[in-house]
């Protein structure tokens, strides 16, 4: 099974007892890994650790063996790395084929385009409203279009920090089938969810946190009926 992404021994904190504590994950190849665990286990902090937001005071972060620790967002980018944050995700006042556009800044000149449909033909529902400014959309397609968004940029794995939020379950599931469909088009995943339930239904694999450290890791099919997950993903 090979790794695309993984963390090592990562502790990220400030002034107190460090948020993170040894954390360990690993990203594979062509699968969907997700992060579960209770408000303030450390989930989000990890993601943002990963991809460069914060600077971890231990441990390392891995892309295919080289390490990329503390290395800025938006040189992750040009190597492959993506990231959906949980807020602030869309431009408003942009129509959805212009939040595409500024996804694909790191692309030459004239690719924008060819990739913007490229997109879009996984986004049937932002395909038919492509010219609809971003605030109209509704709160399910204004995840999903920062889903697409992040596609832009040609990712080999990206990160997304609880892109079901606030999300109603019938969007929520939406939101998860397109996460499927950006998983079968190549790209490893890690994802930050709240929802344990519909998590593990779409995972491959699972990272449980608990006080910013790792519990238990493993093959979904094997973690779903485990006591030890229950019991911390109820607090």
């Amino acid at each position: 099974m090979a790794l695309i992404l993984c963390a090592e021994a990562l502790t990220v904190g400030y002034d107190g007892p460090p948020i993170l504590d040894r954390v360990s994950i690993e990203i594979p190849e062509g699968m969907t890994t997700v992060v579960l665990g209770p408000n303030g286990a450390g989930k989000s902090t990890l993601a943002k650790a990963m991809v460069g937001l914060l600077r971890p005071t231990g441990g390392r972060v891995l892309l295919r063996d080289q390490d990329i620790t503390g290395l800025g967002p938006h040189k992750l980018v040009r190597r492959g790395v993506a990231y959906l944050p949980q807020l602030m995700n869309v431009f408003g006042d942009m129509s959805v084929i212009e939040n595409l556009e500024m996804g694909g800044y790191t692309l030459r000149r004239g690719a924008v385009g060819g990739r913007a449909k490229s997109v879009l033909e996984l986004f049937p529902d932002l395909a038919a409203d492509h010219g609809k400014k971003a605030r109209a959309l509704s709160g399910g397609q204004q995840k999903m279009l920062a889903l697409a968004r992040v596609l832009m940029t040609d990712p080999v794995v990206a990160i997304l920090d609880e892109p079901t939020a606030g999300l109603s379950p019938l969007y929520a599931d939406r939101v998860w089938e397109q996460i499927d469909t950006v998983r079968a088009a190549g790209v490893a995943l890690m994802v930050v969810e709240q929802n344990a339930v519909m998590a593990m239904e779409h995972a491959d694999m699972v990272c449980v946190l608990g006080q910013g450290r790792n519990v238990t890791s493993g093959p979904a099919a094997e973690l779903r009926d485990r006591e030890e997950v229950a019991r911390i993903l109820v607090g």
